[in-house]
């Protein structure tokens, strides 16, 4: 055999390897979605949405405070986390130098931040917010997620901004607009699609956290907003259903998982979306 010849068998095995493995994950994730889409939409119906958890065996049982303490939750951490880690993305991009000392060591820390364990992130929580409070409340839960938001907008705005054209900088200056006006019209409009990206992914990966939550806003069998208190949570209910012995909520248990998963899938489709329009834009 030439040594050609084991060069394009080498290269045959390879990529008969590739796509059994290829398989094997496209495989195992349509199996887990089956799974999930069947269990969720068997257990699904109207009841879901219009009433509270309910004690084991009662027909008026649902999700409805889970679903809203869940909202809550996730657009609180958001209203923190986007403005913050927008503003220090642009910061990092406009204003400290994309190769300073200090803009290396913000986009490092953000780096460790983002790989850092969710249940970390709660425990930390947990030691600043709850103990000092003497009890769990909507507030941790929120400055827990909106503590993992931040450094995935950061990131994320930082890398968009950078990809607009300098050029493109150096025109809206030339006409005499201020520098936070440049940035406002010129570049946040350049760097729209990726924004929202990274936005939309930012949530994404908050909004399946049980982790934190159960470290600071714990959980709450009843309908509340007071964010002084514990909440319910959707991800912490369907922790609690899925492990318990009642068929009932472990059946709610799948909906909340189904409900969960829809949510999560449609913001990474909605990014994806977003990503593949800027490409074609281009």
């Amino acid at each position: 055999m030439t040594r050609q010849d084991r060069r394009v068998l080498t290269d045959k095995i390879i990529t008969a390897l590739s796509f059994i493995a290829s398989f094997i994950g496209i495989a195992a994730l349509f199996w887990i979605l089956g799974v999930l889409f069947y269990k969720g939409f068997t257990a699904l119906n109207l009841h879901t949405f219009i009433y509270d958890m309910a004690p084991p065996g009662r027909a008026e049982s649902g999700l409805r405070n889970a679903l809203v303490g869940q909202l809550i939750l996730v657009a609180g951490a958001s209203l923190i986390g986007v403005p913050v880690g927008v503003l220090a993305g642009t910061y990092l991009s406009e204003y400290g130098g994309r190769n300073g000392k200090l803009a290396k060591l913000v986009r490092d820390i953000s780096d460790i931040m983002m790989s850092t364990p969710s249940i970390v992130i709660g425990a930390f929580v947990y030691a600043i917010v709850v103990a000092p409070m003497g009890h769990f409340s909507g507030w941790a839960g929120i400055i827990a997620l909106a503590i993992m938001m931040i450094p995935i907008v950061l990131r994320t705005t930082d890398d968009m901004l950078q990809l607009v054209p300098g050029s493109l900088r150096e025109a809206a200056v030339a006409l005499g607009a201020p520098k936070y006006k440049m940035i406002i019209q010129v570049v946040y409009r350049g760097a729209k699609s990726g924004l929202v990206t990274g936005i939309l992914l930012s949530i994404a990966r908050i909004a399946g956290e049980t982790a934190p939550l159960l470290f600071t806003s714990f959980s709450n069998n009843f309908f509340s907003t007071d964010l002084n208190k514990p909440i319910a949570s959707l991800t912490v209910t369907m922790f609690n259903y899925a492990t318990s012995p009642y068929e009932d909520w472990i059946d709610m248990g799948w909906s909340a998982a189904l409900i969960l998963a829809l949510f999560v899938l449609g913001a990474n489709i909605t990014a994806r979306f977003l990503i593949r329009k800027k490409k074609g834009e281009k």
